[in-house]
């Protein structure tokens, strides 16, 4: 073997480890982005939950102010 025929082969092996890893890396990066696309799926944002909380919280006071009401009403009445 001469030294042209040595060099294409270590270039061919070394392209494919190259090519080799950077797959892998890509296929590691898309299963990243799959995972972080599926987040919103299971777990509520912070946000969304503040939001959801404190509609909860308007709702009972509206609930307790009208029992209050109730309430004074029936005093009244006794």
């Amino acid at each position: 073997m001469d030294n042209q025929q040595i060099f294409n082969a270590v270039v061919s092996i070394a392209g494919f480890l190259a090519v080799f890893v950077f797959n892998s890396a890509t296929k590691q990066i898309q299963r990243l982005e799959d995972k972080i696309n599926e987040l919103p799926k299971e777990y509520v944002a912070k946000d969304d939950y503040r939001v959801d909380i404190s509609e909860v919280k308007d709702i009972l006071k509206q609930i307790f102010n009208k029992l209050d009401d109730k309430v004074s009403k029936a005093d009244l009445k006794s």
